[in-house]
């Protein structure tokens, strides 16, 4: 992903500074993933295969019929492979340090959680309607990571990022085609299972499809909904008197007066605050910045 250029509209909440949350997510899969190596039949092989930590904390239709329901938490933390660790990893901290930023910690933990608990519900679901095709024990945080990705193209649906096209061909996009793409995959393999986990493997791409939805319900609900802040009735009344003075001033003093209480805004309540129309207006300074 591009960082933000010199120039280009951005903040930095109090609640920012020292160690970000997405690190410490980071650090806990870390240690998670090293202690399900060291219990295993080989730790050379970096291959966790405890059965013990399969069956009470990987996330499985058996496990939920058990009352484990504490799996829909651990088998986020849990992965199965050295790759599988470094590529949520990768995704969590490319789209998370941003968003953490932005959202503030207490609701980009949410997100994060609830991501990979949505995911891991439609997963469970898919294993006791169809156990042909889902049933199995499920690791990692993609639910999470994908949720990740949703919330941000929603936020920031015209920011470029640049992706490695089989780790190797880098290619540009926008967000929000990052989005249809990642969601188009989540449920053709949810709908064709047997020729995705031929051609893809052992992909739990239910739980990537449930990851995303919340994301969508997670910007669209709660923070354009806003169920965390109180949201005045009509914003234009809470604008200063100075802003208000500045309208009769050249269309390009009046788009920075907008752009400043957008900012003063975001500092104050946080970006879920921001209306849709509040956010066109943002990025559209953002693209015009990076453009001079």
């Amino acid at each position: 992903m591009r960082q933000p250029e010199p120039g280009e509209p951005r903040w930095s909440p109090s609640h920012a500074r020292g160690w970000s949350l997405t690190v410490w997510f980071l650090i806990v899969y870390a240690v998670v993933f090293v202690a399900e190596v060291v219990v295993s039949s080989n730790p050379a092989h970096l291959m966790p295969d405890n059965e013990f930590c399969y069956q009470y904390f990987a996330l499985s239709k058996t496990g939920l019929l058990h009352g484990y329901v504490w799996q829909l938490i651990t088998y986020q933390f849990m992965h199965g492979s050295l790759l599988h660790l470094l590529l949520n990893g990768w995704a969590i901290y490319s789209f998370g340090t941003e968003l953490e930023q932005l959202l503030g910690r207490n609701k980009f933990f949410a997100l994060m959680i609830s991501s990979g608990v949505v995911g891991g519900i439609f997963q469970g679901f898919a294993a006791f309607v169809w156990p042909q095709y889902f049933d199995g024990p499920v690791v990692g945080a993609s639910a999470s990571a994908f949720g990740l990705v949703a919330a941000f193209a929603l936020i920031y649906p015209m920011r470029e990022i640049t992706m490695l096209l089989f780790y190797i061909i880098p290619i540009h996009l926008r967000a929000k085609t990052l989005l249809y793409i990642s969601g188009g995959m989540a449920l053709a393999g949810f709908s064709f299972p047997t020729v995705a986990a031929h051609y893809l493997g052992n992909v739990a791409h239910t739980a990537h499809l449930g990851g995303m939805l919340m994301g969508v319900f997670f910007v669209r609900k709660i923070l354009e909904g806003n169920w965390f802040e109180r949201r005045a009735e009509n914003e234009e009344v809470r604008r200063p008197a100075a802003v208000a003075a500045r309208a009769a001033a050249s269309p390009a003093a009046v788009a920075m007066t907008e752009v400043d209480a957008i900012l003063d805004k975001i500092s104050a309540r946080g970006i879920g605050s921001l209306t849709a129309r509040e956010r066109d207006v943002l990025e559209k300074a953002r693209n015009k910045i990076r453009g001079a």
